[in-house]
């Protein structure tokens, strides 16, 4: 058996997953408690949440993303009875967004969101999108993580994550403050 370091099999894996659209209405709901119980029933440990939009931290054997979004997806489904898209990052991943995040707002006044990408997208279309940019409003691609550099009201701003998503795919937003702390948590 490997040797365990910080109390974990060196066989486990920490993920971090980004649910997109929940807790927006009356017919999605899926509070902390109840999407806690989802994932442990789907087998994975060490659950935690963080606020009520779909933050989860989780411990695993599997060894993809994309393999944990899909077992992730499915227990979902079966246990609210619609679809939950779900973004999964390693803790890694999450630090470099949030690095990048801080290197892109230097100087930046206003509020700063990041739309994480279920996949990454094609150059031509990081291209094409980028370009929707203007001096208020700054939108910059860096692998599966879409930094919207806005004014401050993301509720007046035009490059929101369904701009994201019309352009680059399925996409859920957070905003820096939310990232840095998990990071820091859950990093």
């Amino acid at each position: 058996m490997p040797v365990a370091a910080f109390g974990h099999d060196l066989r486990m894996a920490t993920y971090l997953a980004f649910l997109r659209a929940i807790n927006l209405g009356a017919r999605r709901r899926f509070g902390k408690d109840d999407l806690a119980a989802a994932v442990e029933r789907a087998g994975f440990t060490e659950v935690a949440t963080h606020l009520n939009t779909g933050n989860v931290r989780l411990v695993s054997t599997l060894r993809s993303t994309a393999r944990v979004e899909e077992v992730l997806e499915t227990a979902f489904l079966a246990d609210r009875g619609f679809e939950v898209p779900t973004i999964v990052l390693t803790p890694g991943e999450l630090a470099e967004v949030v690095a990048d995040a801080e290197t892109l707002a230097d100087g930046h006044a206003g509020k700063q969101f990041v739309s994480l990408l279920k996949e990454a997208p094609a150059p031509e279309a990081i291209e094409r999108f980028e370009q929707l940019s203007t001096p208020d409003e700054q939108a910059r691609v860096r692998g599966r993580a879409v930094h919207l550099l806005l004014g401050e009201s993301y509720h007046q701003a035009r490059l929101t994550n369904a701009v994201v998503e019309k352009h680059l795919g399925v996409a859920t937003n957070r905003n820096l403050t939310v990232l840095r702390t998990l990071a820091e948590r859950w990093g």
